[in-house]
């Protein structure tokens, strides 16, 4: 039998929040992955119908959970996959203007390289403070996150708010990190205009990622 009930509390960090319902004195914990895949983030004071289920502790907690207006839900998730798909759009399209750009003779492959390999630092990253969010330990700064997708870690840090669902819904941190995507990107750009692999090893050898 399904439920219904509002979300008294909802902790976006770690995903997770309680539904409580008129008459029921303890609130049921409800999960992030309760929500179909590619829903809306809940919000305090959404309602909700869902089902109970049990965790492997035995412990009752929210199932098949959906938001009580479903149709106005099913748009908000078809929005939030078209808006989310452009900037995945943008990635792979600035990945294959980085290949285009070596091919000809523009860019250096050590800068492809550097890319690949701060990206996978900044995923790697991101999981970690996402464990450590979920485990109550010591946080990654912000400010440190930012500054790996400044140097080049941004298409690993996309993948890592699309895959891990991590640092997606936080607009104050989403818009500092599109400010460093656009000069990053900026900087590429220039690279390839000058046409110059002196310039990329002058920026790689400043933030210590020369390969020489």
């Amino acid at each position: 039998m399904r439920l219904q009930g509002k979300i008294t509390r909802w902790e976006d960090e770690k995903g997770f929040g309680f539904i409580s319902r008129p008459g029921e004195k303890k609130p049921t914990f409800i999960h992030i992955k309760a929500f179909p895949r590619g829903s809306r983030r809940p919000v305090l004071g959404d309602r909700v119908s869902y089902v109970t289920a049990q965790d492997e502790n035995g412990r009752p907690r929210a199932a098949n959970a959906r938001f009580a207006d479903q149709r106005r839900a099913l748009g908000q998730m078809g929005q939030g996959r078209r808006a989310g798909a452009l900037p995945v759009f943008a990635a792979w399209l600035f990945v294959g203007f980085l290949f285009a750009a070596t091919y000809f003779g523009r860019l250096s492959w050590r800068v492809v390289a550097a890319y690949v390999a701060v990206s996978l630092v900044t995923f790697l990253v991101y999981a970690w403070d996402k464990s450590s969010a979920r485990l109550g330990k010591w946080r990654t700064a912000e400010s440190s996150l930012h500054f790996l997708a400044l140097i080049g870690g941004w298409p690993g840090a996309l993948a890592a708010q699309r895959l891990l669902r991590h640092k997606s819904s936080k607009q104050a941190f989403l818009s500092v990190f599109w400010v460093t995507v656009f000069l990053n990107v900026a900087v590429a750009g220039y690279m390839v205009w000058r046409g110059n692999s002196g310039v990329a090893a002058q920026l790689m050898e400043a933030i210590g990622l020369n390969t020489r």
